[in-house]
């Protein structure tokens, strides 16, 4: 298990606040709809449920203790989503942030309950030959938290069935770009089946970028 990069501290939750004014300014997320959790230590911090992000400061998010004992802190609650961001930084003890959002084309895919094939190579870099589409279940259940969590076993991201996307990332920079990377996948695979009928690379194909992106994209600090 690699160890957090992070502690809690203000830094760490304006960069955190700075992650989801940066998902709306690049189109990834609209209003308040999405959420970001980071590892900090023994604990989990996350985004407050409905503040918009333009008047987030860091003292408003909350924090969870990762052994899901005890009350959050802060002077409001956590995300209503707070249950499969801490399901997942449980169960990915190598990976130190959690980002959701409703990209809009990873949403439609979604809605129509796809999980997204092999149609471009950089289907890798979320560790296999597909981005699965977890089941649904409501907004904020533990049903939810459980249905992401298989979904995501071998992988760093999912659909989520008529909700929207997430991600887990080994830093919150490689979070919020693996996000921005399934939105532009989903995108052209939208855009693909309007003008023809994808071709999806055979499984030995992916195979072979597989061993080949383990270090593709941003650098971990």
């Amino acid at each position: 298990m690699l160890k957090s990069p992070y502690r809690d501290s203000p830094e760490l939750r304006q960069a955190i606040i700075g992650t989801c004014v940066d998902m709306n300014r690049r189109g990834i997320n609209q209003g308040t709809s999405g959420n970001v959790s980071v590892r900090a230590g023994d604990r989990m911090v996350i985004t407050p449920s409905g503040i918009p992000y333009d008047q987030m400061t860091p003292d408003m998010l909350a924090s969870l203790p990762l052994d899901g004992l005890g009350e959050p802190e802060g002077p409001f609650p956590p995300s209503t989503e707070w249950q499969f961001h801490l399901a997942l930084l449980r169960a990915k003890p190598d990976m130190h942030a959690v980002v959701h959002a409703h990209p809009v084309h990873c949403t439609a895919l979604s809605i129509n309950r796809e999980e997204i094939p092999a149609c471009h190579y950089m289907i890798a870099l979320f560790g296999g030959n597909t981005v699965p589409l977890a089941d649904y279940a409501l907004f904020g259940s533990d049903a939810l938290a459980d249905n992401v969590v298989n979904a995501m076993m071998d992988r760093s991201g999912c659909l989520m069935a008529n909700h929207g996307a997430v991600v887990t990332g080994e830093t919150l920079e490689k979070g919020l770009w693996r996000l921005e990377e399934l939105e532009v996948l989903a995108r052209a695979f939208i855009l693909a089946r309007s003008v023809g009928t994808p071709h999806i690379l055979s499984e030995s194909e992916i195979g072979d970028v597989l061993g080949a992106v383990k270090n593709y994209g941003i650098k971990s600090a």
